[in-house]
């Protein structure tokens, strides 16, 4: 046998020989409490939010699930710096020494078998981190931090080869306190949203799939057939935590701790409040209601792409080279927003790539498209510029002297806020609006994440940069809906040519001239 040979067998044997050390120190098992975390440790479901109140014993049970029922376990927070706790737990419940390459931000560790990972994902683009890597345990702490896209994405890799072990994913957090996990309420309104159509007692199986990009509800989790795969829904329920469940808490001064903090915060963590984030922050450009108003108008209409016999008005381009932003088009038709286009940034690196993006879906219209130039978007608008099509350079920084809101009070301190302002007056109900956005989840919450605030006599928005901070991506789909409804300063498109309804098709052709 080579020396390389007897090396390699000399290694297999000394992993073989290596310790648990927490299995000979040890101790503890962890076992949940009795009541809400009990039956969340019992649940069947394949996705679970377990949440409400702070203080009822949501990051324990992701802690003892992993140490006593999964083999293979993923603990995620948005921020590997907001670790601290879940590491403390697990040394807590698994015996205190011996957790090497665990510390408050996280690492992956062994305990008697099981492997557990405990980690971060800050940005939209983490997620792919955990592709292709099989977990039956996938835990969100505090879920309301997360992106959509990311729970989605990572949670497809719920899975395991080991027989006899179940698979699930669980979320856990209090109520999202900030319009960001406003798609939190959304995937589990049946249990959580008073408003929704259907409602659901805490704990109890619905089952989902997603068919052709959209989820549908299923009676059960019969499989079917689609697309030559077989499909099986899968199941999902809520149950609600307290503090009064938590038996060492509840004996603490963390009631009044809870009670002393803001109102929006108390009701959250104190009450479990889930309404705290359908209600808007005071500063919000446009109110989410005004924003769902206008899906629900662009969902009656039930087109699917171009409407029939609109002419197309203007489009919005907001221009990505490579990374982790997009390339977004829409397209404006009338008071119609069509489908957003979207590419990956990666896609668009030039603005030639850009150009032959966007040319067949506008070069048999003069409609102009308007550019964002600043930056990125100076080569996409030259492009198509030269490539004939009638475009409008938009620079979001440039002063807005002669910009107005609709009610001819405001002034504004750049494009940017006068364009986003502009999309709030489309929108308002007290000036009859009809404009329609698509039924876009990732749009609304784009929209109604940018606040606003008055500064000497004139409005700002809130920079790109803090947006995108707070979503965890860059709202492109948001810019290029205030690109398509924008105007020149000083012009009111929206009631010279759109509010006031073209009788034809020439006659909105006439008005389309007179404003150029």
């Amino acid at each position: 046998m080579g020396n390389r040979a007897v090396l390699d067998r000399m290694k297999r044997e000394l992993v073989g020989m290596r310790r648990d050390p927490i299995a000979e120190n040890a101790a503890p098992v962890w076992t949940a409490f009795p009541g809400p975390q009990t039956d969340a440790e019992q649940c069947l479901a394949d996705e679970l939010y377990f949440g409400g109140q702070a203080g009822g014993g949501k990051t324990g049970l992701l802690v003892g699930l992993a140490l006593t029922r999964h083999q293979r376990t993923l603990l995620l927070r948005r921020d590997s710096t907001q670790l601290k706790e879940i590491s403390d737990q697990l040394k807590q419940f698994g015996g205190s020494t011996g957790w090497r390459g665990l510390g408050a931000y996280g690492g992956t560790l062994r305990y008697r078998g099981r492997v557990i990972e405990a980690a971060g994902c800050k940005d939209e683009k983490n997620k792919e981190d955990y592709k292709g890597r099989p977990h039956d345990l996938i835990g969100f702490d505090e879920i309301g931090d997360f992106l959509e896209s990311q729970y989605v994405f990572i949670s497809g890799w719920n899975r395991t080869s080991i027989p006899g072990q179940r698979c699930r994913v669980v979320a856990t957090g209090n109520p999202p306190t900030r319009g960001s996990g406003e798609w939190v309420i959304r995937r589990w309104a049946p249990w959580v949203d008073p408003t929704a159509s259907k409602q659901s007692k805490p704990g109890e199986l619905r089952w989902y799939s997603t068919v052709d990009g959209k989820e549908e509800e299923f009676p059960d989790g019969t499989p079917f057939e689609w697309k030559r795969y077989t499909i099986t829904p899968q199941s999902r329920t809520f149950i609600p935590a307290a503090l009064a469940d938590n038996p060492i808490l509840i004996r603490t001064n963390y009631a009044s701790k809870l009670a002393a903090m803001p109102d929006a915060l108390r009701r959250a963590y104190l009450e479990g409040d889930f309404t705290v984030c359908l209600s808007d922050d005071p500063w919000q450009v446009i109110p989410t209601a005004w924003i769902r108003a206008a899906q629900e108008r662009w969902k009656a209409k039930g087109w699917k792409d171009a409407p029939p016999d609109v002419p197309l008005t203007a489009s919005g381009l907001d221009v990505a080279y490579g990374g982790s932003d997009r390339t977004v088009l829409a397209r404006r038709y009338g008071d119609w927003i069509a489908p957003l286009n979207v590419w990956p940034g990666d896609k668009t690196q030039d603005g030639r790539q850009t150009m032959l993006y966007v040319q067949p879906l506008v070069r048999d219209s003069k409609a102009p498209v308007n550019c964002d130039v600043i930056g990125y978007g100076a080569a996409a608008y030259e492009q198509i510029r030269d490539a004939g099509m009638r475009t409008r350079p938009v620079n979001f920084g440039a002063g807005a002297d002669n910009g107005k809101d609709a009610r001819r009070v405001l002034d504004f301190a750049n494009m940017r806020a006068f364009a986003y302002w502009q999309l709030r007056d489309a929108l308002d109900p007290d000036l009859d609006a009809t404009l329609c956005l698509p039924d876009d989840p990732e749009l609304l919450a784009e929209l109604a994440c940018a606040k606003y605030e008055p500064r000497g006599g004139r409005i700002y928005i809130q920079p790109k940069e803090e947006i995108a901070q707070e979503l965890g991506r860059s709202p492109d789909k948001a810019d290029a809906v205030v690109l398509a409804n924008m105007q020149p300063a000083g012009v009111n498109f929206y009631f010279e040519v759109i509010k006031t309804q073209p009788r034809s098709e020439s006659d909105f052709s006439s008005r389309m001239r007179a404003w150029r």
